[in-house]
């Protein structure tokens, strides 16, 4: 690692290959630590639980960023409470997504020039099933690739008979408690996959379009309206005015002349309606937008759909069959040509809905659907979190969680779909209506059919924290691991999965709520903080990096950006200086067990250990309670970046470094501080195994010969300190530190030897005189010594003898040229902050440029002083 090192004699060997090479390490590891089965738990073990359940990828998926995220912070708290002695589950799984799996499968489908209406329903839904079998979820091959520490044998599928179960008694008891029932509402509805999707699934972008605005009525009676979607016209029922509004009140209660159709509609008053919002008239069509429709339904006013499924006009007269789009331009052309066109917009840019699938623009779209009454239910999700049931975590987020559940509407929750749970009801020839529970024969006969719809995909993956756990059936998982300890999850599916689970679980499981804890962290964003989409070119898979760099790598990377409920920057460079420390971690490792890192016996009594000894191990003890703080804190960024400080600053860079001369003069001290660095090395492998797990395995069954670092004990503060060891070599750092800047400054190469006196008497760095000429490459002063700089610090003095290591007169020269331009810079920005005129003008964050200008000068000015008064005269 340094000459010095290279000085000493022959180390012993190690297992330890002289590089580290993730791809030769991770796979086989993890495989070892399945088939031991250390990820498994024990329902009937006595230890205290501790679940998290994955939030469920799609089985169409596979591993992203965001993936890899939100598993490797799930990874770590599941590992460190392993550690500790928790029976910890981690309970894996796959939701089916229904509208992403039936779309896949039916492009498989085309490639063979067949739809799934060729197959029939029952062959369809087989059909998925093969597909799932055959090729669906991929991602657990990744999260494999990842460290995941899941009980695979425990792995669940929305789909499963369990599971399935579960969801139709859960239907069947919130249908008889009339939480579940099925009426005719506005809902978000796609023309291309031909189904209502929730919200989750309606993306919002910004698109270009027109606005139009346009005369309803005659003569007096004309009244204007604008739209960005003039097609609509044609299921008008209304115009709707704000009561106040003087403009309109000798028209509210009049019929106009609704145009290009044999139609008249009221105006109606209604105090929706933005007075100061364009002309203040709205059209109302309440068949095709959700806000219209409650107009309408406050108004009495009737809802006449114009377009069918496929959003194709279906309005008799010119326009029907044209599609949408096409009706759009016709219509506009229509109006124009009677004259009743007041004013376009083009290009005119609003937010729009797409499908997050086929990203097909939503249509508003009157339906007969099942709704969930959440008004109870929700009322339950808020109060549990505002009695303290369950903690939102960071706090602050707790706002937009009740923002959200004391404001929800009842939620759709069918599908027109094939792949999913479908409708546990049955009609009758009669108008009877049946809902059979999973214990029930459903009704047979001619004439009974059962609800060709399936269920939204989130109304499974909300019965997920005891689902998997075998309800309804009360079973002794559910017992032990029910409610799980902590959920950890995005903020961007707080109002939908969240929500669901929590509503869900509070329902199902009798006040219980599914969680104590909902932590939530942001989005993965690229390095300039732009989210990462493929449309924008910074896309990242992972897999591509864990290959590069290692899984390990990947994971610091995360876990080090990872401030509570703040979305995360990642770029390459950052992983790449994360596999550095992976390297840094194997090297720095593997030189200790070489030269005399051990874990055999107990730490030598306290008077054996050296002033460095009693350093390391006191900052140790300061690590784990550090790092113990920022888990029960879920501050990951805090803990990793503790964690990297210290093995990297304070162990390899400080401990290590210094610990050579011990190891080079051989003899007992050279045991004790073997001892101490074996014990440092222990305790710092275990603390950092939650995030990089595969390093650390390596690093620690080597050091330690012992089983496996996943089932190792976590760490305790002991609660060692010796605070004067931590002064003592503090003012050791500060003398090496200050030397080497200023070797630095005059130009000194870090292995050039320069001849020095170090006056260290009376301080505790006598002590370490060995050490301290060890790090700054300092020779004893010898004969013809001239102290040509002197360099007080920390109580002690160090002489250097510069002569013919550097040219005096063009360093002065060098140094006042410097000077002057500081001084330069420093009279410019006091001239400045000194006009008052200026600073009346100036924005404040000129001012405050000027401000750091004018302390940077400062410093410079400071600094290149020093060092002149450093250099001997020329």
């Amino acid at each position: 690692m340094t000459e010095n090192a290279q000085q000493q004699p022959p180390a012993p060997a190690t297992d330890l290959p002289t590089q580290y090479a993730p791809a030769d390490v991770e796979g086989a590891l993890y495989e070892r630590w399945v088939e031991r089965g250390y990820f498994e738990a024990d329902e009937k073990s006595d230890k205290p639980p501790y679940t998290i359940v994955i939030p469920p990828p799609n089985v169409t998926g596979s591993l992203h960023l965001g993936h890899a995220f939100e598993h490797t912070l799930i990874d770590a708290l599941t590992r460190r409470k392993r550690m500790q002695g928790y029976e910890t589950l981690w309970q894996p799984g796959m939701d089916h997504a229904g509208i992403a799996t039936q779309n896949v499968v039916e492009r498989e489908l085309a490639k063979e020039g067949k739809s799934r209406h060729d197959l029939g329903r029952e062959a369809f839904v087989e059909r998925v099933w093969q597909w799932k079998g055959e090729s669906g979820g991929q991602i657990s091959g990744q999260m494999r690739r990842l460290g995941d520490g899941v009980a695979w044998s425990r792995e669940r599928f929305t789909m499963d008979e369990g599971l399935s179960q579960a969801v139709q008694t859960i239907f069947k008891k919130l249908y008889d408690d009339e939480l579940i029932y099925r009426a005719e509402r506005i809902i978000n509805w796609c023309p291309r996959c031909l189904t209502a999707i929730s919200d989750i699934e309606v993306e919002y972008q910004d698109d270009d379009g027109e606005l139009v605005s346009m005369k309803y009525g005659d003569g007096d009676d004309t009244i204007v309206v604008a739209t960005t979607r003039a097609e609509t016209m044609l299921g008008d029922t209304a115009v709707a005015v704000h009561p106040e509004d003087e403009r309109y009140k000798h028209l509210v209660g009049k019929l106009i002349k609704l145009p290009l159709t044999d139609r008249s509609i009221p105006v109606v008053a209604d105090e929706h309606v933005d007075p100061e919002f364009g002309t203040g008239a709205v059209k109302v069509t309440p068949a095709h937008d959700p806000n219209d429709f409650e107009i309408g339904q406050r108004h009495d006013l009737p809802a006449i759909a114009v377009m069918d499924e496929h959003a194709v006009i279906t309005a008799h007269g010119p326009f029907q069959g044209l599609d949408r789009l096409e009706a759009r331009s016709a219509i506009v052309a229509a109006l124009r040509a009677e004259g009743r066109i007041v004013a376009e917009k083009r290009p005119y840019v609003h937010s729009v809905g797409h499908c997050s699938r086929c990203k097909t623009t939503i249509e508003p779209r009157l339906s007969m659907q099942w709704w969930v009454k959440v008004g109870p239910l929700a009322k339950a999700a808020g109060d549990a979190v505002r009695d303290g049931r369950v903690k939102i975590h960071p706090q602050e987020m707790e706002k937009r969680y009740f923002d959200w559940v004391d404001n929800l509407h009842d939620w759709c929750i069918s599908r027109q779909l094939w792949w999913g749970h479908r409708i546990p009801v049955w009609y009758g020839p009669n108008g009877e209506v049946v809902c059979v529970g999973p214990d029930e024969e459903p009704p047979a006969g001619e004439g009974w059919r059962q609800d060709t719809d399936v269920l939204d995909t989130w109304f499974s993956s909300g019965l997920w924290p005891f689902s998997t756990l075998g309800w309804p059936e009360q079973t002794e998982s559910l017992a032990k691991f029910y409610p799980n300890s902590v959920l950890v999850t995005g903020y961007d599916i707080l109002f939908f999965w969240v929500a669901r689970m929590m509503m869900f679980g509070l329902y199902a499981m009798d006040g219980t709520p599914p969680f104590h804890t909902i932590a939530l962290h942001g989005m993965v964003r690229d390095q300039f903080g732009k989210k990462m989409s493929k449309s924008f070119g910074n896309a990242v898979n992972p897999l591509d990096w864990m290959n590069e760099y290692g899984s390990d790598a990947v994971r610091f990377t995360l876990a080090n950006g990872a401030n509570p409920g703040v979305d995360v920057p990642i770029g390459e460079d950052w992983v790449k200086a994360s596999r550095n420390f992976a390297n840094k971690i194997w090297n720095a490792t593997r030189f200790a067990l070489m030269n005399g890192a051990t874990c055999e016996g107990e730490l030598p009594p306290v008077e054996q250990l050296s002033a460095t000894d009693r350093w390391i191990l006191s900052r140790l003890n300061k690590t784990v309670a550090q790092v113990d703080a920022y888990y029960e804190d879920y501050q990951f960024a805090k803990l990793s970046d503790a964690l990297y400080h210290f093995a990297w600053d304070e162990v390899f860079d400080w401990y290590v470094e210094l610990s050579k001369t011990t190891f080079f003069a051989g003899g007992e001290q050279a045991k004790v501080s073997g001892r101490v660095l074996g014990e440092v090395l222990d305790v710092m492998l275990r603390l950092l195994h939650p995030v990089v797990p595969f390093v650390t395995e390596t690093l620690w069954t080597t050091l330690t010969g012992r089983e496996s670092i996943v089932v190792a004990e976590w760490p305790t503060d002991s609660g060692f300190r010796d605070e004067a060891a931590e002064a003592e070599i503090e003012n050791l750092q500060q003398v090496v530190t200050e030397v080497r800047r200023f070797r630095a400054d005059q130009g000194l190469q870090p292995g050039q030897k320069v001849p020095a006196r170090l006056d260290l008497a009376g301080t505790p760095l006598a002590a370490h005189e060995g050490a301290i000429r060890q790090l700054l490459r300092l020779q004893p002063e010898g004969e013809g010594f001239s102290a040509t700089a002197t360099l007080p610090v920390a109580g002690a003095t160090v002489a250097l003898d510069l002569s013919g290591t550097i040219d005096v007169v063009a360093e002065r020269k060098r140094l006042a040229k410097d000077l002057a331009a500081a001084e330069k810079e420093k009279a410019q920005a006091t001239a400045k902050l000194g006009n008052e005129a200026f600073l009346a003008k100036a924005p404040d964050q000129v001012v405050d440029k000027i401000r750091g200008r004018l302390a940077k000068a400062d410093e410079d000015i400071a600094r290149i002083t020093a060092q002149l008064d450093r250099l001997p005269q020329a």
